[in-house]
């Protein structure tokens, strides 16, 4: 008996319709499906056709080919066969552990990319240490498991991932979580030099230390008063330092409550500290705020707590320009960047789900690639790497010099160029499609550029991306960074791109949300007795002034309302001490990285209003399926809090 070969499709990319001639087949119920090409056909079993139109991808599909024969033994009954269209195929076999099959992979030339036809319930796989295959971290054999809390992935707007045809990434802070301790520190290092050695300032500059734990994201600089704030959702400042001297509650009300036009807190007056970078730069201008209220003398002639700003947002431009800490950074990689063995499967996950993966990065070619050689190549026995372009792989297209933000604005005219990765050379193209330079007639820089797998450019827009990846509509790009300004909000707010926000710091405050829950349902108690309190002074006040009372009632609620008045004082005072307490346990100076007392934070209304998802680190992607369909929890109101089904 013949074998019977059966045919699946699988892909989640934009389509269009394609007819094709069917005719019955002599030899079974199948039937036999012709393509253009006269040199492909396939078998298909009847109950796979609905009928004769087929949607065929506009970009290279995998099949899956299944040959089924009675005469062939266990475990080489069924021979499946996976491939992308478009050219020449090499053979890998691979045997799956368990699945009594032999599998032989099918993987095309690099342009092309292999899918896995399975459900999302099923397990993708990837290769092992020892050539093997083990499945994804987010479908192991035994079935789901509970994501700790500090890994999930929270969701403010609803995200199918089947709509989503390309995944893209920021690299600084993204992929790559750099050591604050190790990072930080040398930041601030090579910008204190910059001050003292290009800009006047006084040697004993070179003398301070750096507390990489004591500025968080999310605190606003006011450049011309010298103070650090970090204020509610509605812009109400609630806490507030003049250098590191904290300001009392009088002169915080007085400077910024009693106003006529309420203040925007934006530039140019002030400074927004939302990206991780920013900590060093904050850290600096507290202490020259101090230094120069205490030895006026000794900053640069002129220089009142605006121009000092100034100065330190030069001398970290400094830094960044002359290749100061990128050099550092090049030399010990393991020293200042985390390590993540999740971050190789998470990208091979989202390849397999037939998604696009791109890198956009403000780094140059040079400082990337060694960057993600680190995160993303295979350690030698001596832990050694060696750099090469293997991590390109796992991209479709890298722009490395993009400039963000403004890369995201559609107008963006700048060139696009491409990157020959061996030498770092640029090569002229036409928007993206490589041409020959002037005077060379051969065609083999053209080809050269068509032939890569992934293509690496520096500069252009994203109206060249969109290009290069083939994007129809905005809403199939998830854009994955870690500043609220350069990354999301622009990609959100001019693009409508789905965005998700990386926010290291978040894995801890879960956790430790986690751990004093008993102590925040006893601050809410505390809050509701305060209040309960407070109501029956108002009602004895309200009753003594307008209710006529005969003197023995009216001492008696005199009497109540002192012994009500002491008590609410204790009540407040122990709330207040607990407030404290709780608050200083996320950090012990500005509390809760999401909160600013009882209010969300600015930084958690700008995560709310810009980010689709948001979690603690990039490779938790790998922990959900591709296709999973993020939903957002309820929205409550306050009226609805007490009323909540149980």
């Amino acid at each position: 008996m013949s074998p019977l070969l059966v045919v699946s499709v699988a892909t989640s990319l934009p389509t269009r319709n394609s007819t094709f001639p069917i005719f019955p087949s002599l030899e079974s119920d199948s039937l036999l499906l012709s393509f253009p090409n006269p040199l492909i056909f396939f078998a298909l079993t009847s109950r796979c056709l609905f009928n004769s139109t087929m949607r065929i991808p506009k970009k290279p599909v995998a099949f899956c080919l299944s040959l089924f024969s009675p005469d062939f033994p266990a475990p080489f009954s069924s021979r499946i066969l996976r491939f992308s269209t478009g050219f020449p195929a090499k053979l890998k076999a691979i045997h799956a552990a368990g699945a009594n099959q032999l599998h032989s992979h099918c993987s095309m030339d690099h342009s092309a990319r292999t899918m896995l036809g399975d459900q999302a319930s099923q397990s993708h796989f990837m290769e092992d240490s020892n050539g093997g295959e083990k499945p994804h971290v987010w479908s192991p054999p035994e079935g789901g498991y509970k994501i700790d809390i500090g890994k999930q992935i929270f969701c403010n707007r609803s995200l199918n991932m089947r709509n989503i045809v390309a995944v893209g990434f920021d690299m600084d802070y993204t992929l790559a979580q750099y050591k604050p301790q190790t990072f930080e520190s040398l930041a601030y290092e090579g910008t204190i030099r910059k001050l003292v050695y290009d800009l006047g300032y006084p040697k004993e500059l070179l003398e301070w230390t750096f507390d990489w734990k004591y500025m968080v994201r999310g605190l606003v600089l006011d450049k011309k008063r010298g103070n650090i704030l970090k204020m509610d959702r509605h812009k109400y400042v609630k806490v507030a330092y003049h250098g590191f001297r904290e300001l009392s509650k009088e002169d915080k009300v007085g400077t910024y409550g009693n106003t006529f036009i309420r203040d925007s807190f934006d530039e140019p007056d002030y400074a927004l500290i939302d990206t991780l970078f920013s900590l060093a730069e904050a850290y600096l201008f507290a202490q020259l705020v101090d230094f120069r209220d205490d030895n006026p003398g000794k900053v640069p002639e002129g220089a009142d707590y605006s121009r000092m700003y100034k100065d330190v947002w030069a001398a970290v431009d400094l830094c960044h320009r002359d290749g100061t800490l990128k050099q550092m950074v090049a030399k010990d990689p393991k020293r200042y960047i985390n390590e993540d063995t999740s971050i190789v499967p998470m990208l091979k996950m989202l390849r397999d789900s037939g998604r696009s993966p791109f890198l956009v990065t403000n780094s140059l070619w040079d400082y990337t690639n060694i960057v993600m050689n680190f995160l993303c190549a295979s350690r030698t026995l001596d832990g050694g790497i060696t750099c090469n372009f293997d991590w390109l792989q796992y991209f479709d297209v890298v722009i490395t010099g993009s400039a963000k933000p403004g890369f995201f604005h559609e107008d963006n005219r700048a060139n696009i160029f491409e990157v020959e990765p061996e030498s770092g050379m640029l090569l002229n193209t036409d928007n993206g499609t490589p041409m020959p330079q002037v005077g060379n007639t051969s065609p083999e820089v053209l080809l050269k550029g068509l032939n890569k797998s992934c293509r690496v450019f520096q500069g252009g827009s994203v109206g060249h991306l969109h290009k290069l990846l083939s994007i129809e509509s905005s809403s199939q790009v998830l854009y994955v960074g870690d500043h609220i300004y350069g990354d999301i909000l622009r990609s959100k707010k001019v693009l409508g791109w789905r965005t998700m926000l990386v926010v290291p710091e978040l894995e801890r405050e879960v956790e430790l949300l986690w751990e004093l829950r008993d102590m925040r349902k006893q601050l809410r108690l505390l809050r509701n007795e305060r209040d309960l309190v407070e109501d029956q002074i108002h009602h004895l006040k309200w009753s003594l002034k307008f209710e006529i009372l005969c003197d023995d009632e009216k001492q008696k609620m005199t009497s109540t309302m002192g012994e009500l008045e002491s008590k609410r004082d204790q009540v407040r005072l122990a709330h207040q001490r607990a407030q404290r307490e709780c608050h200083q346990k996320f950090h012990k100076i500005w509390g809760q990285l999401m909160k600013t007392g009882y209010q969300n934070s600015r930084f958690a209304h700008q995560v709310e209003r810009f980010a689709c998802l948001y979690t603690s680190q990039v490779s938790n992607l790998s922990l959900y399926s591709p296709d999973k369909y993020y939903r957002p929890s309820e929205d409550f109101m306050p009226h609805e809090f007490h009323i909540l089904p149980s």
